[in-house]
């Protein structure tokens, strides 16, 4: 199979993937702001919060997964072991892919946890967690893309600075709802 071919589905995969967990952790946050509403509103609201929650998962999110995974070792595979062992920007990058791949399966033990009653996490928490992915990705795309150009020493400083941007403008938000709500 064409080498191109492979590549555009692996990146066609991981933007399936990403999208995925964007939404996923969304409806975290409105199942958790659903708790507060009243019961028959609630009953309503988490039973269809927990479906969708679990289709994207099973439906959407694990095979772009699996297919992510599967096109980023066959692009390995044809370009040898030789080319792995001579480019640290891809061992960066998996390292990367294997802590997303945590924050993926971690999902799961939330939409139990949020069916069950038992979630910990608060929506402006979840709304924090929801930005996770995004670290991964600027992270990931720049390895992709710069690949041994990229100085790691800056771009952990930029990735942190970025993080605590998120951190801000998330709280900024979380202060506009509440006076909004009042």
């Amino acid at each position: 199979m064409d080498y191109l071919l492979i590549k555009s589905l692996h990146i066609i995969s991981m933007v399936a993937w990403f999208a995925g967990l964007f939404y996923l952790v969304r409806l975290f946050v409105y199942h958790t702001e659903a708790l507060s509403k009243d019961q028959a509103e609630r009953d309503i609201l988490t039973q269809q919060y927990h479906i969708m929650e679990t289709r994207l998962y099973k439906i959407i999110c694990n095979p772009a997964m699996m297919l992510t995974w599967v096109f980023g070792i066959w692009m390995i595979y044809i370009n040898g072991l030789d080319w792995l062992k001579e480019n640290n920007w891809l061992h960066v990058k998996i390292i990367l892919v294997f802590f997303l791949t945590g924050y993926h399966t971690n999902n799961k033990k939330i939409i139990a946890s949020l069916k069950e009653g038992t979630a910990k996490m608060s929506a402006f928490q979840f709304r924090l967690y929801n930005e996770v992915p995004t670290l991964f990705l600027v992270s990931i795309v720049l390895l992709a893309i710069y690949k041994n150009l990229l100085q790691f020493g800056y771009t952990f400083a930029g990735i942190i600075a970025f993080s605590i941007i998120l951190f801000i403008f998330a709280s900024v938000y979380r202060k506009i709802r509440i006076q909004n709500d009042k």
